[in-house]
């Protein structure tokens, strides 16, 4: 609990080696219900390792995580999924030959204790989220453009539910203008009681909308504050906003 709020996500110390090179080095941060926290770096950073380690997919050298309260350092991915935790990886990853609405089928199944009924208003909630998928809502998933696939991926992810939403660089190769639609539906999301944990590349942009963000460098955290504040600090201006 920070300031009255609940803390849904808490990585303490944490460390991933992949063989003798060291991705994260004793990275520790935590994000509140309702918060959209971004993690902005350079290529190599730590941001995707970061994410990967929350979800079970990166084998922990040191640190603890916790998930609403709970130690999921060793848990199975699976099992992390099921507690109520999304991630969109980098790239989106649909399945291109599954229709928009047997995409979101598919992901309504990370969570078994779904019910018909709310699996229906669920979809209901996406198509009113992405009037554009219901348009598509029979076209295969590989079919649609850059965009709408990242908002399927998003959407998809929604499906099961879930207390919090890893996003890893969802407006990687969009054009500029369908990058601002991608931001504007992060917070819209988030409006809707969701917790947002975001990679982006587009530090500007990312931090324009983020209650707070932290600067990794090397696996390691080297600066943390306000979305807004970061987005006004020489360095980070210097290092990760062209300025």
């Amino acid at each position: 609990m920070v300031d009255g709020k609940k803390t849904v996500l808490e990585i303490e110390d944490l460390s991933v080696h992949y063989g003798y090179i060291s991705a994260l080095d004793h990275v520790s941060l935590h994000v509140e219900q309702g918060e959209i926290i971004t993690l902005i770096g350079s290529n190599g950073a730590g941001k995707t390792t970061t994410l990967m380690a929350v979800s079970g997919l990166a084998a922990k050298t040191n640190g603890t995580i916790r998930f609403k309260g709970q130690d999921i350092t060793k848990t199975a991915p699976d099992k992390i999924v099921k507690m109520g935790l999304c991630h969109v990886p980098e790239g989106r990853k649909i399945f291109p030959a599954l229709s928009v609405y047997e995409n979101l089928i598919a992901g309504s199944l990370g969570n078994p204790a779904l019910k018909k009924e709310r699996i229906q208003e669920l979809i209901e909630e996406q198509f009113n989220l992405f009037p554009r998928l219901k348009e598509r809502i029979g076209q295969a998933g590989g079919s649609l453009s850059g965009g709408e696939q990242q908002m399927l991926a998003i959407s998809r992810g929604l499906m099961m539910d879930p207390d919090i939403v890893m996003l890893d660089e969802p407006s990687l190769g969009l054009a500029p203008i369908i990058v601002e639609d991608i931001f504007e539906l992060i917070m819209k999301i988030r409006d809707m009681g969701k917790t947002i944990l975001l990679i982006e590349q587009n530090a500007s942009m990312a931090l324009s909308i983020a209650d707070r963000g932290y600067v990794l460098e090397n696996g390691r955290i080297i600066m943390e504050g306000k979305g807004k504040e970061l987005l006004v600090n020489p360095k980070v201006k210097a290092a990760y906003l062209g300025a």
